[in-house]
């Protein structure tokens, strides 16, 4: 009995190496998601056609923040391995690696947006008539948008910092950054939203303009406190001397992160496509979900910061060549994350037909998002597994797999459930929801056999650089 405990259950020594690794990660999450919330029901005390608005304009931004993270990701794995072996020349390459690729990726998503923002968002206003007024929706989500996209550079240097400190195990400072911003934004919301203190009221473009302000505060305190810091973060010294990266270096950053680059973006976008494939149902299920979406990622970041433990700590133990460690590592990881979000799950169930209450919203509405939140619950422990699978075959460099195990999963089988069953059934919305979220476990069985082969286990960084 006690050789199994030992094998999926750690020490006290090892839970405290972990809690101070993923709590500062929690604390920033949750505080980010707890405000975006309440900057979400700020919107959404205004009224449907405001929320809906932002919440289409904020999944087409998704896609964006995905791709960042696919690209910080990718070059991700190299810095914690390149960190486990004390190599800080190897860091300042794939720090320059991220900033030059999210570059790329943050013009042409201002590009994307500026020419065809709008035909983008009506995708989503062409479901049933429900009483919404949806040229009130499209007006509010173009005037959105219009002010987000001048936050993206900031939120992209933030990113490519903070992603860099967290792969280095430095997790302390983006916290503060994290928490500093969205208190920020949070304040500025409540002023400009409603107009208080003799501003204006600007509705959502008040709501735009907070989130814009606060990520280039974020950003300032990031980047500053790492470049003062240098002696803590020895590859920043002259990482701006030059853009040069070992040639060598680059062709494995590109070949082991464009599939988990191109995996993201295709899981962003098919995220998108989903709530596309829920709209049919209406403009009110899209308020509904957004609902959810928005209290269930207050609750997420408690297993989901076990991601990036994954990550980091089997990256690095990878990196130094101790596989037999971190697979064990892997596994005790996993079995934690699965039973906080089973915890979490208990907690989001008693609670579920409380959060709708929150927004000014009709009744029909609020209905569907309590259920939506009660179903995502119960699925939470699955997300969790999931979460924590995919992080540890990714650390050993396996992104084609994780592309399969991923992406390709989600346009053959998850998006094809959602699309036959909303546009050729007459199933309610929250059937077909319940269908989506159980096609996940045949992941799951993937996942466990991967996880258990351990082909996922390779060091690729012991090669010499140029």
């Amino acid at each position: 009995m006690n050789s199994v405990m030992s094998k999926f259950f750690g020490d006290k020594a090892f839970y405290k190496k972990v809690l101070l690794l993923v709590v500062p990660i929690i604390v920033q999450n949750a505080i980010t998601n707890f405000v975006s919330m309440l900057d979400n029901i700020m919107v959404g005390r205004i009224g449907n056609e405001q929320m809906s608005g932002v919440a289409i304009v904020n999944q087409l931004m998704f896609v964006c923040y995905l791709c960042m993270f696919g690209a910080i990701s990718g070059a991700g794995i190299f810095t914690a391995q390149f960190f486990g072996k004390s190599d800080n020349e190897g860091v300042r390459y794939t720090f320059r690696f991220k900033l030059i690729i999210c570059s790329v990726i943050v013009l042409i998503t201002i590009a994307l947006m500026v020419l065809f923002g709008e035909e983008l968002i009506q995708l989503y206003l062409q479901g049933k008539q429900d009483g919404s007024d949806v040229e009130a929706a499209l007006r509010y989500g173009k005037k959105y948008m219009s002010i987000m996209l001048l936050g993206l550079i900031p939120w992209m240097l933030s990113q490519v910092y903070a992603g860099t400190l967290r792969d280095c195990g430095k997790t302390f400072v983006p916290m503060v950054a994290g928490v500093v911003a969205v208190f920020v934004n949070l304040g500025i919301n409540y002023v400009l939203i409603y107009g208080k203190f003799g501003f204006p009221v600007l509705g959502v473009a008040g709501a735009a303009i907070g989130t814009v302000v606060a990520r280039y505060l974020e950003a300032i305190i990031v980047i500053w406190w790492t470049h003062y810091k240098k002696k803590e973060n020895e590859y920043i010294i002259g990482v701006y001397s030059s853009l040069r990266i070992p040639i060598d270096l680059t062709v494995n950053i590109i070949k082991k992160g464009t599939p988990l680059f191109i995996n993201e973006t295709l899981w962003a976008a098919g995220m998108a496509m989903l709530v596309q494939c829920y709209s049919i149902r209406g403009m009110k299920v899209v308020a509904a979900l957004n609902m959810c979406n928005t209290v269930v990622n207050v609750f997420n970041v408690v297993f989901f910061a076990m991601g990036d433990a994954v990550a980091i700590f089997v990256g690095q133990l990878l990196g130094a060549g101790k596989l037999k460690e971190a697979k064990d590592m892997a596994r005790k990881l996993i079995v934690f994350g699965v039973c906080m979000a089973s915890a979490v799950m208990f907690i989001v169930l008693a609670l579920a037909n409380l959060f709708p209450l929150l927004y000014n919203s009709d009744d029909y509405t609020r209905s569907v998002a309590a259920k939506f939140i009660m179903i995502s619950a119960i699925f939470m422990p699955q997300v969790a597994f999931l979460h924590c699978a995919y992080f540890a075959i990714r650390s050993g460099g396996n992104t084609v797999v994780t592309f399969l195990f991923d992406s390709v999963f989600v346009w053959l089988i998850t998006i094809p459930v959602a699309y036959i069953l909303s546009r050729f059934t007459g199933l309610d919305v929250l059937a077909i929801y319940m269908c989506v979220q159980f096609a996940d476990s045949i992941k799951c069985i993937v996942a466990f056999i991967l996880l258990k082969k351990g082909i996922w286990l390779n060091n690729i960084v012991d090669k010499k650089k140029e």
